[in-house]
């Protein structure tokens, strides 16, 4: 780590960063109030409100988003004629899927091995700490060179758009020179990345019906035609015979120019089993990137305990569809509706229903704020030139964002590294990434605001 006087006041922050994301980390602030009491969410919002009245930020607000949820903001005047940067991230998480699969439990953050554990560690608690961190280190070295403008939503996770439609409506809210949204993550622990591209989403609801009830197996099996079936051979037309994702008039032939994936790297980041293929064809970063990637979220039907000898009525499944840059995601979803309907066999009744959807995303890495970025970068990670990747998934709020404000420049950073697991089991945070993150934002506003 750099001797930089930063760096050290961002060291001496660590235990009181710990701190505040085990607080931060123990709401179960997932934003699907069927799962979980909404008064977790906002007993969340509310932590960050008062960490930023905290800080000096004023005007702070919860944010009443049309989807029912609370985005929180609050403004630090800088200096007069000062740019204005706007720091992004979200308080709200996935649900910790089987809670005992977790080593430790997922709202408790818990050190192990030098991480620490916990549901929205990295994704995207850890970025609420990181802004703070980078801000309490300028105010120990001069102060906060720029206007700052915070945003933490409270519904990123479930593509509901509550903060889009909330931006659209404020469109002055969030006005800002430059965007920083503290949501992705370094390609591998220790190699300091921006992410230039993010692939949309679309997700559809598909649901075929072929019997006004179940029937006896053995008594009409062989004619009666079966839903289950018959969605399964649907879902079964989205993929080539390796795995690669299918969907008429829908083109993945598109390749990426930028940082390399290695295929034995990624086989070890995704835990793939050993003998088990990867999917698709051409390089990892072609399909992972660059691409359009269909995944059977789930499937409602029988589970097998407790199945009966039936022939199945009716059958459902969600479906989502990564939309590559360049690629309207809205087009994608009628495509993609189009070639269920189209591939739905026996004549059996097809509704599909599209329930989310978020554009993808390209930045401009040649701007100046990139720049910047790269310079802090060098510092925070010494010996370490700042790599350009691309991510798989989507954050909704940047096409908002680069559509109200076209003028501002976009840069995407964050603790989401392949160790980090979001979304699934055992989430973790390095606590050096997010040391030499913190690092890296705050010299990127000084360096910033001197351009």
């Amino acid at each position: 780590m750099s001797s930089h006087p930063v760096a050290e006041t961002v060291a001496s922050l660590m235990p009181r960063a710990r701190t505040e994301l085990t607080e931060l980390v123990a709401f179960k602030s997932v934003a699907d109030f069927d799962q979980f009491p909404k008064s977790e969410s906002e007993g969340a919002a509310n932590w960050v409100a008062d960490a930023l009245r905290t800080e000096g930020f004023q005007d702070v607000a919860l944010l009443d988003t049309p989807d029912g949820t609370q985005s929180v903001y609050g403004f630090l005047p800088g200096p007069e004629g000062a740019k204005t940067v706007l720091l992004y991230a979200h308080y709200d998480v996935q649900p910790p899927l089987d809670e005992a699969g977790w080593t430790s439990p997922p709202f408790e953050l818990t050190e192990r091995d030098g991480r620490w554990y916990g549901r929205g560690a990295a994704d995207c608690k850890g970025g609420v700490i990181m802004h703070l961190l980078a801000l309490r280190a300028l105010k120990a070295n001069g102060g906060v060179p720029v206007h700052v403008k915070v945003i933490a939503e409270g519904s990123e996770e479930q593509g509901t758009g509550g903060l889009e439609r909330y931006a659209e409506e404020h469109p002055e809210l969030l006005d800002a020179d430059t965007i920083v949204i503290g949501d992705t993550g370094n390609f591998r622990v220790g190699l300091p990345t921006v992410t230039s591209t993010l692939r949309g989403m679309t997700m559809v609801r598909v649901q075929v019906d072929t019997l006004e009830g179940n029937l006896h197996s053995g008594q009409f099996g062989g004619a009666a035609p079966d839903a289950l079936a018959a969605l399964i051979r649907v879902l079964d037309s989205l993929r080539a015979k390796d795995g690669s994702t299918t969907v008429d008039g829908l083109s993945a032939h598109a390749t990426w120019e930028g940082l390399a994936y290695d295929e034995e790297q990624f086989r070890k980041d995704a835990k793939v089993l050993d003998g088990v293929e990867l999917i698709g064809s051409d390089a990892v970063a072609d399909r992972i990137w660059a691409r359009p990637a269909v995944t059977v979220l789930g499937i409602d039907c029988p589970p097998v305990v407790g199945a009966t000898p039936s022939v199945q009525a009716g059958a459902r499944a969600l479906v989502s569809l990564r939309v590559p840059p360049g690629v309207d995601a809205a087009e994608a979803t009628k495509l993609l509706q189009a070639h269920l309907e189209a591939h739905t066999p026996w004549g059996a009744r097809v509704r599909t229903e599209q329930i989310g959807q978020g554009q993808p995303f390209s930045a401009d890495t040649t701007s100046p704020a990139y720049t910047a970025m790269a310079d802090a970068m060098a510092v925070a990670y010494p010996g370490q030139e700042m790599q350009y990747a691309g991510q798989g998934g989507s954050i909704p709020l940047c096409n908002t964002l680069a559509a109200l404000y076209p003028q501002a420049e976009i840069l995407l950073i964050g603790l989401s590294e392949p160790e980090a697991q979001i979304h699934a089991l055992n989430e973790s945070v390095s606590p050096e990434e997010l040391e030499r993150l913190s690092v890296a934002e705050a010299l990127f506003l000084q360096n910033y605001a001197g351009n």
